[in-house]
């Protein structure tokens, strides 16, 4: 979708080299499958240096409802934002409070809580304890009367591999017998650098903050927020950009004058087929 919204926003987008160029476009901690988001980062490579507003409104313009471009910046001049951690949002179908805070308090009580995966590679381990952060119960569902469904609210960290919500239900339901009467829904509510404050009482609570104040004063968990970046290699060729996939192929050297010559390396002529063949009936 993306990509779409690129081209139909005529963007100078750079592409990779080979016979099937693609859009260079990356995206940083990217959602798992499945899984809602409001606050996605991407970086875009260009091959002319356009103004961020100017991209940010005619990207946003041609994207679906839904898809919100909030901030755009030149990473030639400013910094990337760091993504240390996510926080995720987990709706728990058919599952009672009481069951959830169970499950929580006997997760964050563990030392380790290892689970299995499978990938490309086979089957890993790894600790979905390690990777949390923070950890609690969202007490809305229970002020509004839903005693069938459990809201988690969880502050993960970035790690490789990645502990993914759907690992941390994993680990619930071998710990705690934990399980939901259908998939749970989950969303990414915000990402960036991980900090604590101090509360009144003295704890530490981990916290997602941000890097700048986001335009309108919205901030990352509002909405997805898309970065350019200029590709200076791409910007010292803008001039000379092809403008097919055609025109990134190698050329050769021209033909000779002579239709029946060929060219040695160090330019020397080379006798044709039938010369040679002369020469080896007289040898």
């Amino acid at each position: 979708m993306v990509e779409r919204g690129v081209r139909r926003a005529g963007l100078p987008v750079a592409h990779s080299a080979g016979f099937s160029p693609h859009p260079k476009i990356s995206y940083s901690g990217g959602a798992p499958t499945g899984a809602a988001s409001e606050a996605e980062f991407l970086e875009i490579s260009l091959t002319a240096r356009l103004d961020p507003g100017t991209v940010r409104v005619r990207l946003d313009a041609v994207l679906p409802d839904g898809i919100d471009v909030i901030e755009v910046a030149d990473l030639a001049v400013a910094q990337a934002p760091r993504l240390e951690a996510s926080e995720w949002e987990v709706v728990l179908p058919g599952v009672t409070p009481e069951a959830a805070t169970k499950a929580v308090e006997a997760f964050l009580a563990a030392a380790h809580a290892e689970v299995e995966r499978l990938t490309s590679n086979g089957v890993r381990r790894l600790d979905t304890r390690a990777g949390v952060v923070t950890l609690e119960l969202d007490r809305r569902a229970t002020a509004e009367g839903q005693q069938e469904c459990a809201i988690l609210r969880m502050v993960v960290r970035h790690l490789s591999p990645a502990v993914r919500p759907e690992d941390i239900l994993a680990a619930f339901r071998a710990m705690s017998g934990l399980e939901p009467s259908s998939p749970a829904v989950v969303t990414r509510l915000a990402q960036g650098p991980l900090g604590t404050d101090i509360a009144a009482d003295g704890r530490n609570e981990a916290r997602i903050t941000a890097e700048a104040p986001r335009p309108d004063g919205r901030d990352a968990a509002q909405g997805q927020v898309m970065a350019t970046c200029l590709d200076a290699e791409g910007a010292s060729m803008a001039s000379t950009a092809p403008v097919s996939a055609y025109e990134q192929l190698p050329r050769g050297a021209e033909r000779p004058d002579a239709a029946d010559c060929a060219r040695e390396p160090d330019g020397r002529d080379r006798p044709d087929a039938r010369d040679r063949a002369t020469e080896q009936r007289a040898s």
